[in-house]
């Protein structure tokens, strides 16, 4: 059975959180402060977490940026839940580290539908895609443990990050279409915002560096390609 994690200081909302994704068959804790469900990930890693933003003490943001620090969680998917709904706020959400973002007001059904879409993709990457690796030029990708190296300097991604760049380049001779990495990195095409790729895909780009981002190349109108060495 897997185990979700929730960190929400609203009890209402987090007992909410709780029975529903208990009535879908998944194991779940929750948690009414960061510092909390932090210390409880030291002693048993949980398959995702969804986080509140504003929380008592530390604040969401902080606690997944901490958390993408630490070796044995740092790839854990993580699901924002939060009253912020501010184009900014979102930005600021997945560049900190999260994987998805959902609003207050929510759908019960559809944060469903995104715990469970992230948990199949992390299976699946686990057990296909991800046990293959990679040395194109400086960059050097161990899908066994999941690490991604520029030269001798490691970059830490997020799950989506990682998944983003490995399908790009298990993809790379040819332009991969914006649709279809919506459809196959979050499958929920219908519901997701265009913008989400687009914050993704910009922060690949920063955290592989100038050289490193400019394998990745926007083709206009149509998606993206990696570009290796010599075919930019």
């Amino acid at each position: 059975m897997e185990k979700i994690f929730v960190i929400e200081d609203d009890e209402n909302i987090r007992e909410l959180v709780q029975i529903a994704l208990e009535g879908y068959g998944y194991e779940v804790e929750a948690f009414e402060t960061a510092e909390k469900g932090l210390k409880r990930m030291e002693e048993a890693a949980p398959d995702l977490a969804v986080f509140d933003l504003m929380l008592p003490g530390m604040d969401g943001l902080t606690a997944i940026r901490r958390l993408r620090e630490r070796k044995p969680i740092r790839n854990m998917p993580v699901i924002i839940l939060t009253a912020k709904d501010k184009e900014y706020d979102k930005v600021a959400g997945l560049d900190g580290g999260a994987d998805d973002y959902m609003t207050k007001p929510f759908s019960v059904m559809e944060l469903a539908a995104r715990v469970r879409s992230l948990l199949r993709r992390c299976r699946e990457s686990g057990a296909e895609e991800n046990e293959g690796s990679w040395q194109l030029g400086k960059l050097t990708i161990d899908g066994a443990l999941r690490r991604v190296f520029w030269e001798s300097r490691e970059i830490l991604l997020t799950y989506k990050e990682y998944e983003l760049l490995t399908y790009l380049i298990a993809n790379r001779k040819r332009v991969v279409p914006r649709e279809e990495l919506l459809d196959r990195l979050w499958d929920y095409t219908a519901d997701v915002e265009t913008r989400t790729l687009d914050i993704h895909i910009r922060t690949l780009r920063q955290k592989l560096g100038d050289e490193g981002g400019g394998h990745i190349r926007t083709i206009r109108s149509v998606g993206y390609r990696f570009a290796e060495d010599g075919d930019r």
